[in-house]
């Protein structure tokens, strides 16, 4: 039997690590309900920005006087990939799915020669990226400190990007993040920023009603676009920084609902191995002191 003391000491040790996952888990709660609301409140805008460009490009004459952020460039060879994930662990599966989709579309990539140059938001993505594409991560971001995700934030990200762009650093750009759809699924995403035409062309197949509006421009649709695609860019940016904040939250929660009640579990079976031992041990001595009666 297991010594009686070692067994105090482990249940002693499980009930302090219930004791901190239960706290966390109420803290992740609570922290949730505000990371959702902010989350869905930005897919009207993120939806309707997609429309309003959408509208725009299906009006230009001739799509080929677009910007080249726009319909994209004759060469699509380098590509660049921008991960989002979360600073901290405890989340469960959370940063392993949207890393495993990122590195699925990496191999594909370099497996048909194209160049990928990779931009980690957040820590986690880092230190699930850096062992095998640690060459391609021209930089990382941090999101720990900061009190809520802000659409400055996403806007610093997304002017260094389309200055990127300019520079002629990369020809596509996706980002990749978690769609939060409830506490227990979130869904990894993969979506293009840059061009903007395909992504609409995408989000338009999926849209089955169609929009006969008729709409006037001033100035003219080429115009209004370049003016527009910048803050598509942050907006798509901003967007997946709210749903991942929102999905952290609710893989959490879920991650330490999990591990309080495996380790209630577990105390009870360390209960049950103790009282058993503390029985046996009785037993024993018991045993001994009649023995030693007897002999007497």
């Amino acid at each position: 039997m297991a010594n009686l003391k070692d067994l105090r000491d482990r249940i002693n040790s499980v009930q302090s690590t219930k004791k901190i996952t239960s706290a966390m888990k109420l803290v992740a709660g609570a922290r949730l309900k505000k990371a959702q609301t902010e989350a869905e409140s930005s897919r009207p805008y993120v939806n309707k920005m997609q429309e309003i460009i959408g509208n725009i490009t299906s009006n230009i004459k001739n799509i080929d006087n677009a910007p080249e952020i726009i319909k994209g460039k004759e060469s699509n060879k380098t590509h660049l990939i921008i991960l989002l994930t979360s600073d901290r662990g405890l989340c469960g599966g959370f940063n392993s799915a949207i890393t495993k989709l990122a590195k699925n579309k990496i191999n594909n990539l370099l497996n048909s020669n194209k160049t990928v140059k990779i931009i980690c938001i957040g820590k986690k993505g880092l230190d699930h990226l850096k062992r095998e594409f640690n060459e391609m991560i021209i930089d990382t971001v941090s999101i720990s400190g900061k009190k809520g995700i802000d659409y400055e934030f996403a806007v610093k990200i997304s002017n260094k990007i389309l200055l990127m762009y300019k520079n002629q650093e990369f020809d596509v750009a996706h980002i990749v993040f978690s769609l939060f759809r409830s506490a227990i699924k979130q869904e990894a995403q993969l979506k293009q920023v840059i061009p903007v035409l395909n992504d609409i062309e995408n989000s338009s197949k999926k849209d089955e009603k169609k929009d006969e509006s008729i709409y006037e421009y001033e100035p003219e649709e080429e115009e209004v676009l370049k003016n527009l695609v910048p803050q598509n860019v942050s907006i798509q940016i901003f967007s997946g920084l709210l749903e991942n904040a929102a999905g952290e939250q609710g893989a959490r929660m879920t991650a330490m609902d999990n591990a309080t009640r495996n380790a209630g579990e577990l105390i009870d079976t360390l209960t049950l191995n103790y009282n058993r031992s503390r029985q046996a041990q009785i037993t024993k001595e018991l045993i001994e002191v009649i023995s030693g009666a007897e002999a007497v």
